[in-house]
């Protein structure tokens, strides 16, 4: 199935191939109450980070648009503190061989099959999030647009036979979950292909305005 253009709204609209998105957070979350469901922002929980119940609130994400004829943008934002990003972008255009392998891995069958993914329900005896890590997915085919996001969480919980969650010992165990398990080794060729283009682009990285990485949602 041929890979089409894609329209997309961040950024300058231009058709594109992919657009790729990696979060990452490591903070404490309350899960007691101040966890969101899927959609939730956690960008968004309040302007105090007290309110949002972290002891801790680094974050960071790198997006990848891909035009069709194989031009790219490459944005990444660092947040140690609730409003202050630290955005950097590079752009560029890829080798033959570095598009026909993109478009070669997006072509696969195992890749096409992934849709529908349901985010994870937080485990019994919950108390915090501990991290995330979420990578979103878009690809244009003829059928219609494919997009899917994948949620990687560790979470604090309770110890067994405790019943007031907030304020009960940690099992000293976390919890991992994953929303992505049956698809991670058809993955693998996509992420490794992105973090090459992290690399490539590590030298050329200058300081911008945020244009094309979104809110982490869980």
């Amino acid at each position: 199935m041929p890979l089409l253009l894609l329209q997309v709204s961040a950024g300058q609209a231009q058709p594109t191939l992919l657009r790729l998105q990696r979060s990452k957070t490591a903070a404490e979350i309350d899960a007691t109450g101040g966890m969101r469901g899927q959609g939730g922002n956690i960008y968004s929980l309040g302007s105090n980070p007290s309110e949002m119940g972290t002891s801790s609130y680094p974050n960071s994400a790198s997006c990848l648009l891909v035009y069709n004829d194989g031009r790219y943008v490459l944005e990444k934002r660092e947040e140690k503190a609730v409003g202050q990003p630290k955005v950097k972008t590079a752009d560029g255009t890829l080798g033959a061989d570095d598009l026909q392998q993109l478009k070669s891995i997006l072509d696969s069958e195992e890749i096409k099959k992934i849709t529908g993914l349901k985010a994870p329900e937080p485990p019994a005896g919950a108390q915090a999030l501990r991290e995330a890590e979420t990578m979103e997915v878009q690809i244009n085919r003829e059928a219609g647009m494919q997009h899917f996001l994948t949620i990687k969480e560790r979470f604090k919980t309770q110890a067994t036979g405790t019943s007031a969650i907030a304020t009960a010992p940690s099992t000293g165990m976390d919890t991992y979950l994953d929303n992505a398990t049956p698809y991670r080794k058809a993955l693998n060729p996509l992420v490794k292909w992105f973090e090459g283009v992290e690399k490539k682009s590590k030298s050329s990285l200058r300081e911008s305005k945020p244009q094309y990485c979104t809110a982490m949602l869980l």
